[in-house]
């Protein structure tokens, strides 16, 4: 039960904001092949004050190596609680990992701004990989990342 309401909180925060409607959202991340094990990857959204607004997605299922995503480590006070449901397998190097999730309408061009941090065993960590503002002109735009990721796209 505590996990369900878990899910629901994060499901409303992103897909409810002032009740508005909800878009399927495709995120496309293409890694590098940076020569080592799989990455974690958390994505979550901040608001224009760069404030926490929520989780979307975490790959990687080992709830120990969740604190090498830094950034969103800190955003979420390491409440491993709080992903129930949204979690799947790391990304080895050179793979792609697409997700699609709904969000809210409201969240587009709004100043909500989407963040990847990046993790890999054994290598450095990188917190906000990927910073890219939420916005309808943004849709199908590659934004390249910093250390482990090749490219991010985002498809609405």
């Amino acid at each position: 039960m505590k996990s369900l309401i878990a899910m629901l909180t994060v499901t409303t925060a992103l897909t409810l904001p002032g009740l508005a409607m909800a878009r399927d959202v495709t995120l496309t991340t293409k890694l590098r092949n940076y020569g080592g094990d799989g990455a974690y990857l958390a994505y979550y959204v901040a608001d224009a004050n760069g404030k926490y607004v929520g989780s979307l997605w975490v790959a990687g299922g080992k709830a120990r190596y969740y604190e090498h995503l830094s950034g969103w480590h800190r955003a979420t006070g390491g409440n491993a609680a709080e992903i129930n449901g949204i979690t799947g397998a790391s990304v080895g190097a050179g793979r792609t990992l697409e997700v699609t999730l709904d969000l809210a309408d409201a969240l587009f061009d709004a100043g909500y701004e989407l963040h990847i941090d990046a993790a890999a065993e054994d290598m450095r960590d990188s917190p906000s990989e990927i910073v890219v503002p939420l916005t309808t002109d943004g849709n199908g735009k590659a934004v390249p990342g910093k250390r482990y990721v090749a490219d991010f796209t985002y498809s609405l």
